[in-house]
């Protein structure tokens, strides 16, 4: 995010008028993304032997809490890079595609075998890609449950930055379920990481799975690079996301609300979408889910896979 903001003195005569603000640094992006990236792995725990009241009540607090943090951390990123989100839907479209954009090639994805050997009980694809969709469902209306509830605040200035920080880490939970959905239906494309991430943006923004052409080889993914089609597709979506997301604004508990049910309700249709469109695909490899199988100890001290 490698960008400086000048901020004008109150008196804008004054010699030092214009003071640079350090921009975010490679780390600190890395760090929230990261953040963002791990608040949905926790959010698909099992929690066993609690009960279904326990479990829900751990979902809402411990994800509100994580969630308040992150987008925090990312308005404070936002608010150092120069966006001006405050200054209508077009240019703020535009900044966010560019953060997003930035972002992408650093969210974390776990491949089928870590994925495999933290849920080693999912007997197949359709159960493993359904408890990712639901961790990841629940992040995101952690994260809407976040920034409504901070629309409560007498007098909340820093509201329209924490929407567009809202809308990115949305974003960032829905990227990461698209690539570890292709990952488990045996559909992860080849490439570069810049190329896969570039094409995983795509598939968000036109919310559907990766077209089959780019999952043969780097060729294929070149036709999903960074173009000005794909920024502008990126924008669209990112602007249309921020205004679904302006009744978080409202006051008190009707903008919390309003936040849990949009995002936990537009992240469910994009899991069902992706889903649907990668299940009837036959794998690049046939044998992917098997030569994924995580390791399990004996008795005797030794491992097997688990198929």
């Amino acid at each position: 995010m490698g960008l400086l903001r000048r901020r004008r003195h109150p008196d804008h005569d004054h010699p030092r008028a214009a003071e640079v603000v350090p921009a975010a640094s490679a780390d600190e992006a890395t760090e929230a993304i990261e953040g963002l990236a791990g608040l949905s792995s926790e959010m698909e725990r099992r929690l066993p032997g609690v009960t279904p009241a326990g479990r829900l009540a751990w979902y809402r607090e411990h994800g509100r809490r994580r969630a308040s943090a992150l987008v925090s951390a990312v308005a404070g990123l936002l608010s150092r890079g120069g966006l001006a989100a405050a200054k209508g839907a077009g240019y703020g479209g535009r900044a966010l595609a560019d953060r997003l954009l930035e972002a992408a090639p650093r969210i974390p994805i776990r491949d089928l075998a870590t994925l495999r050997a933290q849920h080693p009980d999912a007997v197949g694809p359709e159960e493993l890609a359904f408890r990712l969709a639901l961790g990841a469902c629940r992040a995101s209306a952690a994260v809407g449950a976040s920034v409504g509830a901070a629309a409560m605040l007498p007098t909340p200035p820093a509201m329209p930055l924490e929407i567009a920080a809202e809308t990115l880490a949305v974003a960032a939970v829905e990227i990461k379920l698209i690539a570890e959905l292709h990952e488990v239906y045996g559909q992860a494309p080849v490439g570069t990481r810049a190329q896969r991430a570039s094409a995983y943006v795509t598939s968000w923004a036109d919310r559907r799975g990766i077209d089959r052409a780019a999952l043969i080889g780097p060729a294929g993914l070149a036709a999903v690079a960074v173009s000005a089609e794909v920024r502008h597709k990126v924008r669209k979506r990112l602007t249309r996301s921020t205004l679904r997301r302006l009744p978080s604004l409202a006051p008190m508990l009707v903008g919390a609300g309003a936040g849990v049910v949009v995002n936990r309700r537009d992240t469910r249709k994009l899991a069902a979408r992706i889903r649907s469109d990668l299940r009837g695909l036959p794998a690049a490899d046939p044998g992917y889910w098997e030569a994924a199988a995580p390791p399990v100890s004996r008795v005797d001290g030794s491992s097997e896979l688990l198929y």
